[in-house]
């Protein structure tokens, strides 16, 4: 029985579909600071933290020295990054895709 299996059951639908009836950042803070602990969420934020900076072939030190995080949470992660369910890969592919490429400056001066 894989993982989602395990997971899935009617209580995490109900969890997973509200989650995707959040609208902005500020709706995720305000449904996440009651529905879970500030650790908890700590948590997984340092969790994707640690994904992306080992797609980026950061050393265990460095993303430990960045993060805060153990290197027990570090090598998980990257399990569940090279060998899970590629929520990780996906989820990190798309904020890469949302984050604007930096604009180029151009040249300050007028042409008058």
């Amino acid at each position: 029985m894989g993982m989602s299996e395990r997971l899935k059951n009617p209580l995490t639908d109900s969890l997973f579909e509200a989650i995707l009836l959040l609208r902005d950042q500020e709706e995720c803070y305000r449904f996440f600071k009651d529905i879970a602990t500030i650790s908890e969420i700590k948590a997984l934020a340092q969790r994707l933290e640690v994904a992306k900076r080992l797609l980026h072939k950061e050393k265990y030190t460095e993303i430990a020295g960045h993060t805060g995080a153990s290197t027990a949470t570090i090598s998980r992660v990257k399990n569940c990054l090279f060998f899970g369910a590629d929520g990780y890969q996906f989820i990190l592919r798309r904020l890469q895709e949302q984050t604007p490429e930096p604009i180029a400056e151009e040249n300050a001066e007028d042409e008058t």
